[in-house]
């Protein structure tokens, strides 16, 4: 990559890696509330409704905070989920989740909250400080409870909404993203959350071929990523996101 590029990347990141880039943004959520564990449930939930319009899954976000008065982790925990999300509903939430889906969903991230403390215990129980292992273990576990949705798998998709969440919860001194697991995962280790603004500026830019989402896409990215952040490639998305805006 030559050092012109890098330079265009690094100073993207910077420009857009503030607490202006909130806004409109899944992230904001996490900063509405107090608390690590409810910041990072609130996280979680957040992540996973992320697809589609923003101005349809941002309104269906705030409706779960407000539901759970702003705290989500307690209202997951003590199983308050259900007087909203009741496992005989099958009217449709958000897209492809019904009421039905939302909760299974909240009754296994309960077993989670309930076993293991808080999501941070969970992740520290896969013992492995790499992201992909991480990633793993989370989708191993929803598809274990029969959610094949909810956190996708990686290498058989683009896996973006983990990722995101990986980078929400591993990347520290950030106005943006939160760092409350950085000492259970490796920054170094994370994937770049692959979505339409990102892979539109690669494409441009010359570092990859073509408009794909896949993993093999996320991989290629991640490591070309890395020539730029050594130590905390996923900053990339601040970058490729803030030069596809402004094109």
């Amino acid at each position: 990559m030559s050092p012109a590029l890098i330079h265009t990347l690094r100073t993207y990141a910077a420009r857009y890696e503030t607490s202006a880039f909130l806004k409109d943004d899944p992230s904001q959520f996490m900063h509405q509330v107090s608390g690590d564990n409810n910041r990072e449930t609130t996280a979680f939930v957040a992540s996973c409704l992320s697809y589609g319009s923003r101005k349809q899954f941002l309104p269906k976000i705030q409706s779960i905070i407000d539901a759970a008065d702003g705290d989500v982790f307690h209202w997951v925990r003590e199983g308050a989920y259900r007087s909203l999300f009741k496992e005989n509903d099958k009217n449709s939430f958000y897209r492809l989740y019904n009421y039905h889906t939302m909760a299974v969903s909240f009754e296994a991230l309960q077993e989670i909250l309930q076993k293991q403390g808080s999501l941070k215990g969970f992740v520290r129980a896969i013992r492995s400080r790499q992201a992909i292992d991480v990633l793993e273990g989370l989708s191993a576990y929803f598809y274990s409870h029969g959610l094949t949705g909810i956190v996708p798998r990686p290498y058989t998709s683009c896996c973006k909404r983990p990722c995101m969440l990986l980078r929400w919860m591993v990347r520290c001194d950030s106005p943006v993203d939160l760092g409350l697991w950085s000492d259970v995962v490796d920054r170094a280790s994370l994937l770049i959350p692959l979505d339409t603004h990102v892979v539109q500026s690669a494409v441009r830019l010359g570092l990859l071929d073509q408009v794909r989402s896949s993993w093999r896409t996320v991989e290629i990215l991640t490591k070309k990523m890395r020539e730029v952040f050594p130590d905390d490639p996923s900053r990339g998305d601040f970058a490729l996101y803030g030069l596809d805006i402004n094109r």
